[in-house]
């Protein structure tokens, strides 16, 4: 039986995409860099971060990871699959996100469909219930 392991997003901007989604996730934070990594990304000829073709985004407990690819042709149309997020308070987090860089496409009652800096939409709903 699979398990799910990593969501890879492709990317124009994979290390700022990376800041906005870590920075928007409850328990989540760019990985940090070793100096084994930054020698790997030296001997590739990239000499900032800022620059890493490949930028891992890591919950503090369980979860999957979220990694960020860089790919040379811009996104076009709507994603197939979208990450939903999950609130006690949609409006105050819509304005937390979008302040992060978000922007909204839609609204409706229960939930407001977002887009992250890339134009990657996502939704942000109310909290499930239990008795849902």
């Amino acid at each position: 039986m699979a398990r799910l392991g990593d969501i890879v997003f492709d990317c124009a901007r994979p290390a700022a995409t990376a800041r906005f989604w870590a920075a928007a996730l409850d328990g989540y934070a760019v990985a940090p860099y070793d100096e084994a990594e930054l020698a790997r990304l030296r001997s590739l000829g990239i000499t900032s971060t800022e620059d890493d073709p490949t930028v891992l985004v890591e919950p503090a407990g369980a979860g999957p990871r979220l990694w960020f690819q860089l790919v040379p042709e811009a996104k076009t149309g709507k994603n197939r699959v979208h990450p939903d997020l999950f609130t006690a308070d949609l409006h105050a987090e819509v304005r937390r996100l979008t302040a992060l860089g978000a922007a909204v496409r839609s609204s409706h009652p229960d939930h407001v469909v977002l887009a992250d800096p890339e134009g990657n939409e996502f939704c942000v709903a109310f909290e499930p219930t239990a008795a849902s």
